[in-house]
């Protein structure tokens, strides 16, 4: 096949989970530009975001959802597939961070993040697996973070007020276990459960961590906008059709040192 062909999506339907958060507009943007009819699902419509990707020449598209909420989920899912078609790829990259007091922060905010991310994780994953099995199979790509494989590093937050919380990597972490549970439960189905794991996205992070993190990275700097764009394509494309379970990190070379 033509290489333009095995990295085109058009035809094909993507449901984007947080589609409009700091993570999810890069790969809501990617995959529009690929040529799929893009769904950002949240419990939030994102109006301005939505005209910016309609001016783009993006086909757009909004569903209501929590995805700890498993009846938004499914009717989510059933709204897509009668409105547009039955998605071909699912991309989780909506996550709450709660624990805001970090490790000292209270349990019940560790349940209210269980509640969101793994949660979340679960029941979007299933929904959308079943339905891509029994309509000849598709694309999941889960987002985690490199804190999903390596810890975080405690130097890079001297002299700040900053820290990473303790329900984030937990989260992470099992994220790349559960897609690779998915990926071998699912394969017979051509469903391809894959893992984009992220390093730090710069977000006008202060000083010093910001200089102390780009030091540790080999290329220098964090990721930004465009960083993404590439990996989304492809893993949601007929390009990476022989990968499954898959861990990819985006990082700049973060989690080889």
């Amino acid at each position: 096949m033509n290489i333009q062909k095995l990295f085109d999506l058009s035809g094909k339907c993507a449901v984007i989970v947080g589609g409009a958060g700091k993570i999810g507009l890069p790969l809501t943007e990617a995959l529009g530009e690929a040529g799929a009819s893009v769904v950002i699902a949240s419990r939030n419509k994102h109006e301005e975001t939505l005209e910016t990707f309609k001016n783009k020449g993006i086909k757009i598209h909004f569903v209501e959802m929590d995805q700890a909420d498993e009846g938004m989920v499914l009717q989510g899912l059933d709204c897509v597939s009668r409105h547009i078609k039955t998605p071909d790829i699912l991309i989780n990259c909506g996550v709450e961070r709660p624990m805001q007091g970090f490790f000292e922060d209270s349990f019940e905010k560790w349940d209210l993040s269980m509640r969101a991310n793994a949660r979340g994780l679960f029941l979007t994953c299933r929904a959308f697996a079943k339905s891509m099995a029994a309509t000849g199979g598709g694309s999941i790509i889960n987002v985690a973070s490199i804190y999903g494989l390596v810890a975080p590093d405690p130097a890079l937050y001297e002299g700040t007020n900053i820290e990473t919380e303790p329900d984030y990597p937990y989260t992470k972490g099992g994220m790349i276990m559960f897609s690779k549970y998915l990926a071998a439960r699912f394969a017979k189905n051509n469903v391809r459960v894959n893992v984009i794991a992220p390093g730090g996205f710069y977000n006008n992070q202060p000083e010093p961590f910001l200089s102390q993190y780009c030091k540790k990275v080999p290329l220098g700097r964090m990721a930004v906008h465009d960083d993404l764009k590439g990996v989304a394509v492809f893993l949601a494309s007929p390009a990476s059709s022989y990968i499954t379970g898959a861990v990819i990190p985006v990082d700049g070379g973060f989690s080889v040192i």
